[in-house]
């Protein structure tokens, strides 16, 4: 009885939702997760030369460039300070070729942030990842410049060669994995060193900004999908560690597909997501006509997400199931 006489009066406060708070805002989560990147970042500049950095600088300048002009067009106030168009610009850059045009980066990054973002309303309504849009749309207009690589500043006896995936699918040609897990080998600036991307993924879980869940269910997926296959011709189908630490596999987990906003809500389509995000990779890159899977895989699951959101929402307790 004096429990709740107590409850009754204590002053309760009316208001709208979260009811529930946290410290981490925004803002920190995006320092943290451009912070994760970092090694990746780190990689890209030892294995492939300075010049990467001129990369990084324009996508994120055009990338913030164009989210304050938005802004002002639409005379809304400025969010720069939220860290989101830098972590935009800075992803799509790390998911670039080597030496990859300027004048092309920066077209990327217009796109990024206003097909992909700006056009659905700014941060929290875009239903694609931003980064993932500029890709896209640079792999459509320019598929030539997008799938040159270059060597790493360690591989000096040619200037170009293809990723480790393409040159198992076309030339049957199987990389070395310790080369492919430390990222001496070709591809994209973020995607080469699997080692770099599980530091700032690790890292990331460890503060609950990335929910475990997304990574593992796609890392469980890929290797039980890619042995399946593998099992059925060994010498034809690629060994399943290469589907978990070749191409973009490891940083579309940990940095792409985990994105709060175009990502499921609940734990059950987490697991769907990333269960499905892995199959197509492995359907793309064993029967497809391109190695790589993982950009496509994610955007094509992110349309999915508002349908997996629906019908994985836990039953209210007391309800009928």
């Amino acid at each position: 009885m004096a429990d709740l006489k107590q409850i009754i009066n204590t002053k309760l406060e009316l208001a709208s939702s979260p009811h529930v708070h946290t410290k981490l805002s925004t803002e920190r989560a995006m320092q943290m997760v451009i912070l994760a990147l970092l090694p990746s970042v780190l990689s890209a500049v030892i294995y492939f030369g300075i010049y990467q950095l001129l990369i990084f600088l324009v996508s994120i300048g055009v990338s913030m460039g164009t989210e304050y002009a938005i802004k002002r067009i639409r005379k809304q106030a400025n969010t720069l300070s939220d860290g989101s168009a830098f972590l935009t610009g800075l992803l799509l850059a790390l998911i670039l070729p080597p030496n990859f045009s300027l004048v092309f980066t920066g077209l990327g990054a217009f796109v990024s942030i206003s097909i992909g973002k700006e056009i659905f309303g700014g941060i929290g309504y875009n239903i694609f990842n931003p980064a993932l849009v500029g890709r896209a749309f640079l792999q459509a207009a320019f598929p030539v410049p997008m799938t040159t690589w270059t060597k790493t500043s360690f591989n000096v006896d040619a200037v170009t060669s293809a990723t480790p995936l393409g040159g198992f699918k076309f030339d049957g040609i199987a990389a070395d994995l310790s080369s492919m897990f430390l990222g001496n080998t070709g591809g994209s600036l973020g995607e080469t060193s699997a080692l770099a991307i599980l530091i700032g993924g690790i890292f990331l879980i460890a503060l609950g900004i990335v929910n475990w869940r997304i990574p593992v269910s796609m890392i469980i997926g890929i290797l039980v999908f890619g042995t399946l296959i593998w099992m059925i011709n060994p010498e034809a189908y690629m060994n399943p560690l290469y589907h978990l630490v070749g191409g973009g596999f490891l940083f579309g987990a940990f940095f792409m597909a985990s994105d709060w906003v175009s990502s499921p809500i609940t734990a059950k389509g987490m697991w769907i997501f990333g269960l499905g995000i892995s199959l197509i990779i492995v359907i793309i890159r064993v029967f497809g006509g391109i190695p790589e899977g993982v950009m496509y895989a994610i955007l094509f699951m992110n349309a999915w997400v508002p349908l997996i959101n629906r019908y994985t929402q836990p039953t209210i307790f007391g309800a009928k199931k």
